[in-house]
């Protein structure tokens, strides 16, 4: 089994992931980077230990367009325990409250979803990675300090009851970069009266990627070599909302120079997705007024510019 090396630099692509419960994010990563036989590896987005469901792992060039994963919008299936407080806000905290969530009823909850849908602000949990002044929240956490957290703007596009069961509620949740679902089912059992926590969390979609797609690491452990090469998608594939500008020869020469070329049938202002006139994949370009494309982040051409 080929290792992170010379061979492994040749690995490019992403992988999408069902990351299993009980294991970090960076973790799975460094599994299926060595099932893939990869060098260069990063994830598009962390999912909390407690949190399963997709994870997409880039390799080699396609590293260099994990970012806009990173602002993509997420799913989520999220089951909620109502009447349960916690310090961590999911069950593996300490148990720090609640109430009776017994008179809960479904109309009840559906009541209160709307106020958590849109632009909304949330103030950042203790138990996360932020920093301040330098230090993890986590870790003033777990010294028994807390500190006061500015509130952040995110955005909830969509907040549907899928179902309720006794004490738990299930979610499901569309919203932007670092939305955090634990203290949203904090904030909706502080609406409810009853307090609430996480009970866990299935990430079922990241931008245009969904979990359907996936594969398990077990399921990876069991392929060939050949098999998992075809579980790949392209370096591209991560820019496929994007839209796409053929270059022809002579632009593709100036683009990889670094240089800033015009096109007639450039889209409207924005970035986009490059190609060279051979369909070969060139990088990520900016068109910053019409007809004028300037080269952001590039991919290496065999046989050089």
């Amino acid at each position: 089994m080929p290792r992170a090396g010379d061979r492994g630099r040749g690995v490019s692509g992403v992988l999408l992931l069902d990351k299993p419960a009980g294991v970090t994010s960076f973790a799975a990563l460094r599994a299926a980077r060595r099932l893939a036989g990869a060098g260069k590896a990063g994830h598009t987005g962390t999912l909390d230990p407690l949190a399963t469901g997709l994870l997409p792992c880039c390799f080699g060039e396609a590293t260099r367009f994990s970012h806009v994963l990173l602002d993509a919008e997420k799913s989520y299936r999220a089951l909620v325990r109502l009447g349960l407080t916690t310090a961590t806000g999911d069950l593996e905290g300490v148990r720090t409250g609640g109430g009776n969530p017994g008179t809960i009823t479904r109309a009840a909850v559906e009541a209160v979803l709307p106020r958590f849908t849109g632009a909304i602000e949330q103030v950042p949990p203790m138990y996360s990675a932020l920093k301040k002044d330098g230090e993890p929240l986590y870790r003033i956490a777990r010294a028994g300090r807390e500190v006061e957290r500015a509130p952040r703007r995110v955005v909830v596009s969509t907040l549907s009851l899928a179902a309720m069961s006794g004490d738990e509620v299930e979610l499901e949740v569309t919203c932007s970069k670092g939305t955090y679902v634990r203290v949203l089912a904090e904030d909706i059992g502080r609406e409810l009266g009853c307090g609430a926590c996480l009970a866990a969390l299935r990430r079922t979609a990241v931008g245009a990627f969904e979990l359907s797609a996936a594969v398990t690491l077990p399921e990876l452990e069991a392929m060939s070599a050949v098999e998992r090469a075809a579980r790949l998608l392209p370096p591209d594939a991560l820019l496929a909302a994007l839209p796409r500008c053929d270059l022809d020869a002579e632009q593709a020469r100036r683009v990889a120079r670094g240089q800033a070329v015009g096109h007639g049938a450039a889209a409207s202002a924005g970035l986009a997705r490059l190609y060279g006139p051979d369909r070969r994949f060139l990088g990520l370009g900016e068109v910053l007024e019409a007809g004028r494309i300037v080269p952001r982040r590039l991919v290496p051409q065999a046989g050089g510019a």
